[in-house]
């Protein structure tokens, strides 16, 4: 389906030259002089690289459908990581490239959306907090007692996540997926 470049939406999957790529952000400018034109920035999700460019207003682009599946993921085996579908119990393989860092949230049981294009699967999409029960933790420092002074902490996923001097080991704490930094208790 084609659209005129003025409909694009920010998070809006598009072709654009051939490259399947998501918008990230949209903007219509009107200089003084001159004909309108689109600025975007865009993702590539084949290639993971992220452009800018400027397009004239007149132009179509192919609006991509991408098709997001409920999966739970399971365990992973070498570099495949296996999720099933939570509607009819199929198993998927994705392989690591394609997860890229978010292989560090993944643990046993965890539900996710995988985003497919084509029956090409070109992402994952995380839930926003995740709960993780800490491994392994430094002592607090004696003494410190800034504000918000934080210690290192490693997760069941072997991530390293930065919280407050009084979560121990074997507590479980809320991380956000965007960006990998400690929440809350759990």
């Amino acid at each position: 389906m084609n659209i005129n470049i003025n409909d694009v939406k920010n998070g809006m999957t598009v072709i654009i030259e051939g490259n399947l790529c998501l918008v990230l952000e949209f903007q219509h400018v009107k200089p003084g002089k001159g004909p309108a034109f689109v600025r975007l920035k865009f993702k590539n999700l084949r290639t993971g690289s992220i452009v800018e460019d400027t397009f004239n207003t007149n132009i179509k682009l192919e609006k991509a459908h991408v098709d997001k599946l409920s999966m739970q993921y399971l365990y992973n085996q070498g570099n495949m990581y296996v999720f099933m579908n939570t509607d009819d119990y199929s198993q998927l393989e994705v392989p690591s490239e394609t997860l890229e860092e978010q292989i560090s949230y993944l643990k046993e049981g965890l539900e996710l959306e995988i985003q497919m294009y084509n029956n090409e699967i070109i992402g994952i999409n995380l839930p926003e907090k995740v709960e993780y029960e800490i491994i392994e933790t430094a002592d607090a420092v004696k003494g410190n007692t800034t504000s918000n002074a934080m210690k290192d902490a490693t997760i069941e996923t072997g991530l390293v996540v930065k919280v407050p001097l009084f979560i121990n080991s074997g507590e479980k704490i809320i991380v956000t997926t965007r960006d990998g930094k400690y929440y809350s208790r759990a």
